[in-house]
């Protein structure tokens, strides 16, 4: 056989069933279902293939359940920080089996939104079971057999598994297996100091137990250092311990959980605790997919794709965490988008990476919008830094969230490249700034708005406004006033 035709029907294993579709979606998480949903709504012909859990990671094992998580630390934090608000502060009684009861009942709410029976609604075909490519032009997935005009892999990513000596024997959280936890750790210890590793840290702190972290290089080293300082500091305060530059070495079960040896800028040591988070990063999945038999390119980040997402396999494209770049909800529905216009209609859809946001979902939040200021300077822009601080804002002074500022990085035309906020409901506040640089706006369009009285949205305004500072004492525009007003 040919490496571009497709397996003969008298070749396929008997009992299989022949199915055509227009497109076939491997994957259904946040990005596969999104592709699914807008071409069945198109009156495509679309086949959905899913192994595991339908919503996939963000559902099930991430963006979903460690929200509810967080809220449900929020509110232990409340009751314990309310005296500065004339209420008496108490230590709250923490129940963790009721903290589990509501991050399941977050979880069910939220499912028949991405349920078999709500696809299948849409006109969608659902096959419950693994696919991996036969051909260039074909996957099978339990008892099928998938013809498609086009593909898209949505498999999404697993967390990694360090190869850290006697790992395999001790007891151990993933994303995927912590949601499931009924007993509150005594001690967890958190390997990986990145945005999972941190939002869960601060949340067990929180809920009542003890929690240091194991980060071999920096905690949060992908956002800004400028940004991430302060936020590492509250953290601390609250009784996180974070350790930077220790990397583990081995673990070993002891009577009461788990001994973690590391070696860090003073030497080795061991961490003795009750329970064990992985936080280290994802990877991939695309072992079971046959990705060679389709002629796909891949590597150990992911598939390989151009900028309009499509593989080596010119019938075949990859989106969200398997295609490699930021590993979030929303990118995947991004490229969702982009797929759905260059699969639909033939649309020149490409990925923008300047339009890439973020948030860490610590408290107070920390979110990212297109580029930051070592990026733009290392693109070779000449960059101004715009900044407000939340203890400036009258809305932030009457709720006591006043830790965090705005940054914002300009360049010399005023072009708004990139923004950074870390503070309360920054990751509501930083997509005023996510619009403007999808639009290609300029600084002055973000102060000609009218923000409500009293609002944290206020900062960003005021962020915008600084722009204008260095102008104002400007001698040329001093006489130019002046003139002007001699004029009567």
């Amino acid at each position: 056989m040919k490496p571009n035709e497709a397996m003969p029907a008298e070749d396929r294993a008997p009992g299989t069933t022949n199915v055509e579709a227009d497109l076939c979606v491997i994957g259904a998480g946040s990005g596969g279902l999104s592709v699914a949903a807008g071409a069945a709504a198109f009156g495509r012909r679309v086949v959905l293939i899913e192994k595991h859990k339908m919503g996939g990671d963000c559902l099930n094992y991430g963006c979903v359940p460690s929200k509810a998580l967080i809220a449900a630390a929020r509110r232990a934090h409340i009751m314990r920080s309310s005296e500065p608000f004339g209420i008496a502060a108490v230590e709250p009684a923490i129940d963790p089996v009721g903290v589990n009861r509501h991050v399941r009942s977050v979880i069910a709410a939220i499912e028949p939104n991405d349920s078999v029976e709500r696809f299948q609604g849409l006109g969608v075909q659902v096959i419950q079971a693994a696919g991996r490519f036969l051909d260039h032009h074909t996957v099978a997935a339990g008892d099928y057999v998938i013809t498609a005009r086009r593909f898209v892999i949505a498999t999404g990513s697993s967390p990694v598994v360090p190869p850290i000596p006697g790992l395999n024997d001790v007891s151990y959280f993933t994303n995927e297996t912590l949601f499931d936890n009924t007993v509150r750790p005594e001690h967890l210890i958190v390997i990986g100091g990145g945005p999972i590793g941190m939002e869960m840290a601060q949340a067990h702190r929180r809920l009542g137990s003890r929690v240091t972290v194991i980060e071999g290089a920096k905690a949060l080293g992908k956002d800004d250092p400028e940004m991430t300082a302060p936020l590492l500091e509250l953290i601390r305060a609250e009784g996180v311990e974070v350790r930077e530059g220790f990397s583990a070495e081995a673990a070993h079960k002891t009577a009461d959980g788990v001994r973690v040896d590391v070696k860090g800028p003073n030497g080795r040591e061991s961490i003795d605790g009750s329970h064990l988070l992985l936080a280290v990063g994802r990877r991939p999945n695309i072992g079971d997919l046959n990705l060679a038999a389709a002629g796909i390119q891949f590597e150990k980040g992911g598939i390989t794709v151009d900028s309009g997402l499509r593989t080596s396999n010119k019938k075949v494209f990859a989106i969200g965490d398997v295609a490699g770049g930021p590993q979030f909800t929303h990118i995947a529905n991004y490229h969702a988008g982009i797929v759905l216009r260059r699969a639909l209609f033939r649309l020149p859809a490409k990925v923008d990476r300047k339009l890439f946001s973020w948030v860490t979902f610590t408290e107070p939040e920390l979110a990212h919008a297109g580029l930051s200021e070592a990026d733009a300077i290392a693109v070779k822009y000449r960059v101004k830094v715009l900044r407000w601080p939340f203890h400036e804002n009258d809305r932030a002074q009457a709720e006591r969230e006043t830790h965090g500022h705005v940054k914002v990085v300009v360049d010399k035309k005023g072009r708004i490249l990139g923004a950074t906020i870390l503070g309360a409901h920054a990751g509501e506040l930083i997509q005023m700034w996510s619009l403007a640089i999808s639009q290609g706006m300029k600084i002055r369009a973000m102060t000609g708005w009218i923000s409500p009285y009293p609002t944290y949205s206020e900062v960003n305004k005021r962020a915008a406004y600084r722009n204008y500072v260095d102008s104002a004492g400007s001698p040329l525009l001093r006489r130019i006033i002046e003139w002007l007003a001699k004029l009567g």
